[in-house]
C-alpha cells in the first residue's frame, strides 16, 4: 500500500484530480470511526462537543447540501432561524438511524452522486448561485470552486476527527491508516 492517499489522476482530468483529493480527505474521516462501537464515536471526551459520529453526519450532510446547492435541485434560506439550528443539529448523531452503519452508507451514498454529478458536468467552470449565509456573501461559483471549498471542509473536520479519536483512545492517524490496510510502515520504520 502507498503512504500517498490518492492516486494520480489521468493527464488533463482536473475533476478526476479532485474528486481523488475530496475522497482521500473523506477516508481519514471514514477511518476515524475504525473499531469503534456507536457510544464510543457519540461520545465526547474533550471539552468540545465534537464527536466522531458527529463529525461523520455533518460532512456527509454538508456535501449533500452542497451537491444539491450546485446542482439547482435546492435553495436554502440562511435567514431562516429553523435552517440554522438543522446546521447545528447535523453535528449530533443520535439513536439507531444515526448509527455508524447508517451514517457510513449515507456518506458512501452521497460520494458517489458527487462523483456521478460532477463527472456529467462539461466543465468545472460550469456556475450555480450561493445563497447568502452568515458565513458568506453569497453569489455565483464554479463548480471548482465548490470541489475546492469541500476538499477544505472535509480536510478541517478530519483534522477535527484525527484529534478527536485520539483523545478517545489514543490511535493516531497513521495507526488507523495501518489497522485499515490503508498503508504499510516500512521495515526500516518499525
Amino acid at each position: 500500500m502507498s503512504a500517498i492517499p490518492t492516486k494520480p489522476e489521468a493527464r488533463g482530468d482536473e475533476a478526476g484530480a479532485l474528486l481523488g483529493y475530496l475522497d482521500a480527505q473523506r477516508q481519514s474521516v471514514r477511518r476515524s470511526v475504525h473499531g469503534l462501537t456507536d457510544e464510543q464515536a457519540r461520545s465526547t471526551p474533550s471539552a468540545s462537543t465534537l464527536s466522531l459520529a458527529g463529525i461523520l453526519k455533518h460532512v456527509s450532510q454538508g456535501e449533500a447540501d452542497w451537491v444539491r446547492l450546485m446542482s439547482g435541485t435546492d435553495t436554502v434560506d440562511y435567514s431562516d432561524p429553523e435552517v440554522l439550528a438543522q446546521q447545528e443539529k447535523s453535528f449530533t448523531a443520535e439513536g439507531e438511524a444515526e448509527s455508524l452503519e447508517a451514517l457510513l452508507a449515507a456518506y458512501e451514498a452521497i460520494a458517489a452522486e458527487t462523483e456521478r454529478t460532477v463527472r456529467q458536468l462539461p466543465s468545472l467552470d460550469e456556475t450555480f448561485e450561493v445563497p447568502p449565509a452568515p458565513w458568506d456573501a453569497g453569489g455565483t461559483r464554479s463548480w471548482r470552486w465548490a470541489l475546492l471549498h469541500l476538499i477544505e471542509e472535509v480536510a478541517r473536520h478530519s483534522g477535527h476527527a484525527d484529534l478527536v479519536r485520539e483523545t478517545l483512545d489514543g490511535r493516531t492517524a497513521v495507526d488507523l491508516m495501518i489497522a485499515n490496510g490503508d498503508f504499510t510502515l516500512p521495515e526500516e520504520w518499525r
